[in-house]
């Protein structure tokens, strides 16, 4: 039975890069995405260019089902996946009172519920077999939640939280979990108006292929979690030495539009 890793997200930002660099390391793959247009483009490019196997499913892991069926789907196939990487998800930057409750529904199923159907129930199977690698993809917002971010930094934090302890639980069945926790990415998860916020303009992007790198380093040969970039590390730890009030403050300029 050939083994595959599994990326969510698969087809831009730092999903499609992770996907790059493993088929540089000659990983057969398993795509996953709404975006079945690209998938094609993206199995036949790496394909032809590594020599390696790749499958595709599409899937919109916001709607739990969907999220419930991948396994089965996978296994139907008699794939084995060995890595999975939960890196699906999305954002939205505006204040609470204006923005949409219906996206924000989404991206809690997406970015929450579809993380944790994905990583019991693959997690089961790796425990099963006795062992296995799984990615989380968190966020810097997972330690300094930000006004103007709420429901996408409660998303983060969550992952983390979970991420962790899950971790502690199935390492004792050969199963490694990792949290992988970026900065700014340059991908199209920012939008025009996060472009322009204050934190943007002391916290430039970093680029996804240099992200998805770090990210495959921690999926391969990693553990715990690791906040890329140095920068980044530093605005974690604020809040350990800043009073809460001042933080707060600091975090509601930082994320407001810049003049």
């Amino acid at each position: 039975m050939q083994s595959y890793i599994l990326i969510t997200g698969a087809t831009s930002g730092i999903g499609y890069e992770m996907a790059q660099n493993l088929a540089e390391k000659k990983f057969n793959l398993i795509l996953v995405s709404r975006n079945v247009d690209k998938m094609i483009i993206m199995k036949k490019q790496l394909q032809s260019s590594y020599g390696i196997i790749v499958d595709y499913f599409e899937k919109d892991l916001s709607l739990p089902n969907e999220a419930k069926e991948l396994l089965d789907d996978i296994l139907l196939k008699e794939y084995r996946v060995s890595h999975l990487i939960n890196n699906a998800g999305f954002g939205e930057y505006g204040h609470f009172l204006n923005t949409s409750l219906e996206v924000e529904l989404k991206m809690i199923n997406l970015n929450i519920i579809g993380l944790v159907i994905l990583t019991k129930l693959f997690a089961k199977d790796m425990a099963a077999r006795g062992g296995g690698k799984i990615l989380n993809v968190a966020s810097l917002l997972s330690f300094i939640p930000f006004p103007y971010y709420s429901v996408y930094s409660a998303t983060k934090s969550f992952v983390l939280a979970f991420s962790e302890t899950i971790a502690a639980e199935v390492e004792e069945f050969g199963v490694v979990l990792t949290t992988l926790c970026p900065g700014p990415v340059e991908t199209p998860f920012q939008t025009d108006e996060m472009r322009h916020t204050n934190a943007m303009k002391v916290n430039k992007p970093m680029s996804a292929k240099l992200v998805a790198a770090k990210g495959i380093d921690l999926l391969l040969y990693g553990k715990g979690k690791k906040i890329v970039g140095l920068n980044n590390w530093f605005i974690s730890n604020l809040p350990r030495i800043t009073p809460d009030y001042l933080m707060m403050k600091i975090k509601k300029y930082l994320a407001s539009k810049s003049n």
